[in-house]
């Protein structure tokens, strides 16, 4: 007997589940749903903020489905996770991200539009989440992409900021800080773990005590205890099934209400203990001039790092292990000094918590970490007075006073009788008032340290870690940075990767050597002729952007100049000023001076407490406002500050500039990220022999890159020789007068003392070298502009950018550090289908 029609029928359909299914009517109806179900709105009252939220629900299912699958292969095949500990992630909008990776962008925005909505809206209605400010943190999310795009196994910790870093403002031309509440209106991305809360301790004191066994044993009886929150975020890798977390932590008191103190009357008592617990996590970097803001500080990353590896201790032994095997089953880094209390933490934990002998604890914690350096200055490399230490930390303190002794009794066979080396190698500094130093804590209690560029790697060597070169040269290597070409150009510059694509096919947003198969091109005028089109359409968007938010009027046709990055007196953003001032007395001279015509644009953010930064923000300003409205001047020169730069607006920048400034001093800038996103993008690099820059120049090729200034061994030397701003001022004329004409009052309505602070720091001690590099920076500029003029040449030069920036994948470095440091491999996850009968619930 036959089967009835209708089963026959039913065997052969397939329906598409609404959580992971791809068709455009179930993407559709997965949207609906997640209005009316989750924003519990209809159309008729949803706001576009509603139905972004619906669409990330929606995108967010998908992840799901993936992300839960990675974590049940890595919990079954009991792998080997880097665990990476950083204080900011600067991850930008998620959103448009996912759909790059998941491969739906296209389903996605028909589905969307379908609906009748604009996906390009629903984009620009996220928030950029608040969790980082400058270089250290963007290269801490390419490194999540590239994590997960290899499908190495990967949590990144950090700490769930509140209210972000700040949201810069201008005003009348000065930086005003505004509080960044990017998780007002909920953040569909992230998920809360109560269950996974541990304890952190502060304060308090110490004491001594025999074990059963009569070990001596430790005690730590805190002042007062906070608990951390885990919040996750699936971190997708690029058209690959997995998907790695980032965990951050927000903190909350124990007990948030008092109700001793509420009955009796004190309403504000009762709520004290949360009031303080949950400001540790309010703010990004606090400003820490004050020792209240140094304070928070070492709250902020002691606390994450505790929570952290708490959390790695309590997967490994839910697992089965013991902790003797934990270095083989986690590597952890340290992304820069901010986590470099872990290797004390660690310790604590392994001797008082888990009672392992000192010696045991000591090669676990050794094996376990990484350091990662990111300055060569030495005011960058942290640390912390030891009354504010010891009030906070007292147990750290007493295991760092015993790591000191013993690691200084190993100096002390190697270089007997040498007070010198003690003093220069001890994790205490002893000069003057007394001061813990992170970066030597990291440097003993870490198996390998890396710099972050091969000139950044031997001048680490040479100069500011040079004793503990010379004592253990094994731990030291090098892992020049990256960056992920799928947030840089995929997500950023769509028309130059579909160029790119439609000559290359698509393997090198995975393989980011296969552009050099574009040098192949450099001689067809069609493809310099598309790719000159696509550079003047993002030029052209970005001139109505700055149009739009600052009513300044630019032309696409200009050469943009950009200098994006954190405002900093190293990275010269006022040597570029100079140049500006220059360019402008020399057309007041002679107003038919036919120049190259150039758009200058600076963003960035100042630190609150850097007096000298946001004066160089106001200069900034200042010129560009007598600039900008002087008839004489015309088109030919505009200077744009474009207000709270952040990964969205970076998006928009990096496309479309023509020419990189990557002016730093020699010797200073530890790699750059922002030298290689520019350089991917196809902009020219006008920069010092610096940092990245070097690397990027042995690429790219020297006739294509514009270097000018001294380097570092030059700058040494004319340190030894007794450097003197005022001469270069007194025998340079075009100097002398620009600086003058700052200081005349010109730019600042007739006011000399405005900037005066910042013209004496040049004149009688200019620590960056501005006034020594002058000269050459304008003669390069000069080159700059003899080059934008044949247009033809210049886009050969920028197509060559691109096509070898392959070694500048941040997926190249995550493989040098895998082999290199963590000797962890990939594990590919296969994707099980999510069956909805498979999920009833079963209870033991």
């Amino acid at each position: 007997m036959n089967p009835p029609l209708n089963q026959m029928l039913q065997s052969q359909i397939q329906i598409e589940d609404d959580r992971t299914g791809l068709s455009i009517e179930t993407l559709r109806r997965a949207i609906a749903d997640n209005l009316f179900y989750i924003q519990g709105k209809f159309p008729a009252i949803a706001t576009k903020h509603d139905y972004y939220m619906a669409l990330a629900y929606t995108v967010r299912d998908r992840l799901l489905h993936r992300w839960l699958n990675t974590l049940e292969v890595y919990l079954k095949q009991d792998v080997k996770l880097v665990c990476y500990l950083s204080a900011e992630y600067l991850v930008g909008p998620h959103l448009v991200n996912n759909l790059i990776n998941l491969g739906i962008y296209e389903q996605i925005r028909q589905a969307v539009e379908e609906s009748g909505l604009n996906l390009q809206q629903l984009i620009n209605t996220e928030e950029e989440p608040g969790l980082g400010n400058g270089g250290l943190g963007r290269l801490a999310s390419c490194y999540m992409d590239s994590l997960a795009s290899l499908e190495i196994p990967a949590i990144g910790y950090g700490i769930r900021y509140e209210f972000g870093i700040f949201d810069q403002e201008i005003k009348d031309g000065w930086q005003v800080e505004i509080t960044d509440k990017w998780l007002q209106d909920g953040n569909p991305w992230e998920i809360a773990r109560p269950e996974a809360a541990v304890s952190v301790k502060f304060g308090g004191h110490t004491e001594s005590y025999l074990d059963d066994q009569g070990n001596y044993r430790v005690r730590w009886l805190p002042e007062y205890i906070v608990k951390g929150i885990p919040y996750d975020t699936p971190i997708l890798g690029y058209k690959v099934n997995t998907a790695n977390s980032m965990r951050l932590w927000t903190s909350e008191a124990c007990e948030s209400f008092d109700f001793q103190r509420f009955n009796v009357g004190d309403y504000y008592g009762a709520v004290d203990r949360k009031v303080f617990s949950e400001n540790l996590t309010k703010v990004l970097y606090p400003n820490d001039e004050p020792i209240k803001g140094k304070e928070l500080r070492l709250q902020q990353q002691y606390f994450f790092v505790s929570c952290s590896l708490q959390d790695m201790i309590r997967i490994h032994l839910n697992e089965g292990n013991t902790l003797d095997n934990f270095a083989e089953k986690f590597a952890v880094q340290l992304n820069d000094t901010h986590p470099s209390i872990g290797v004390a933490e660690l310790m604590r934990l392994l001797i008082d918590v888990h009672y392992y002998p000192w010696e045991k604890a000591w090669e676990i914690t050794e094996k376990t970490f990484g350091f990662t350096n990111h300055t060569l200055l030495p005011e960058a490399l942290e640390r912390w007075p030891l009354g504010l230490f010891g009030h906070l930390l007292p147990r750290h303190l007493e295991i760092i006073y015993e790591i000191n002794k013993r690691f200084l009794d190993q100096v002390r066979l190697k270089y007997p009788g040498n007070n010198e080396k003690l003093s220069s190698l001890s994790l205490i500094d002893e000069r003057g008032d007394k001061y813990v130093r992170m970066a030597h804590l990291a440097c003993v209690g870490s198996h390998k340290i890396n710099g972050v560029a091969q000139l950044h790697s031997e001048l680490l060597k040479k100069t500011l870690l040079k004793d503990f070169y010379e004592l253990l040269p094994e731990k030291f290597t090098n892992v020049t940075n990256g960056v992920t070409p799928r947030r840089w150009m995929v997500v950023s510059n769509p028309e130059l990767s579909q160029l790119i694509s439609s000559k290359i096919g698509e393997n090198w947003i995975k393989n980011l050597d296969e552009l050099r198969k574009l040098e192949g091109f450099i001689d067809d005028g069609g493809f310099r002729q598309q790719w000159r089109e696509v550079k003047r359409k993002v030029k052209q968007d970005l001139a109505q952007y700055i149009h739009d938010k600052l009513g300044i009027i630019v032309s696409p046709d200009s050469l943009f100049d950009v200098q994006v990055k954190r405002l900093h007196e190293y990275k010269r953003q006022h040597l570029n000023v100079l140049h500006i001032i220059t360019l402008y007395n020399r057309i007041k001279q002679n107003p038919n001076l036919d120049i190259t015509p150039r758009t200058f644009i600076f963003g960035g953010k100042a630190a609150p407490g850097y007096h000298q930064a946001k004066l160089i923000i106001k200069l900034i300003n200042s010129v560009g406002d007598i600039v900008n409205h002087d008839p004489e001047i015309g088109e030919r020169l505009k200077v744009v500050f474009l207000p709270d730069y952040n990964v969205t607006l970076g998006q928009r920048v990096y496309p479309a500039a023509d020419l990189s400034e990557q002016i730093s001093t020699a010797g200073k800038e530890a790699s750059g990220t922002g030298n290689m996103k520019f350089s991917l993008n196809g902009a020219l690099t006008i920069g010092t022999f610096d940092g990245a820059n070097i690397e990027i120049r042995e690429e790219v090729g020297e006739e294509n890159f514009f270097l000018f200034g001294l380097k570092t061994e030059e700058i040494d030397q004319l340190r030894a020789q007794g450097y003197n701003p005022q001469d270069y001022y007194n025998s340079n004329p075009e100097l002398k007068a620009a600086i003058d004409l700052i200081n005349s009052g010109f730019f600042s309505h007739g006011d000399g003392g405005l900037f005066q602070l910042l013209i004496n720091s040049l004149l009688y001690l200019d620590h960056y070298l501005l006034f020594a590099d002058y000269q050459s920076y304008l003669d390069c500029q000069e080159r700059v502009s003899q080059a934008y003029k044949d247009q033809e040449h210049w886009t050969r030069m920028s197509i060559l950018n691109t096509a070898r920036m392959g070694k500048f994948s941040s997926d190249r470095s995550i493989r040098e550090y895998c082999d290199k440091i963590w000797n962890t491999s990939p594990v590919p996850i296969q994707m099980k289908d999510y069956v909805q009968a498979d999920g009833l619930l079963k209870v033991h």
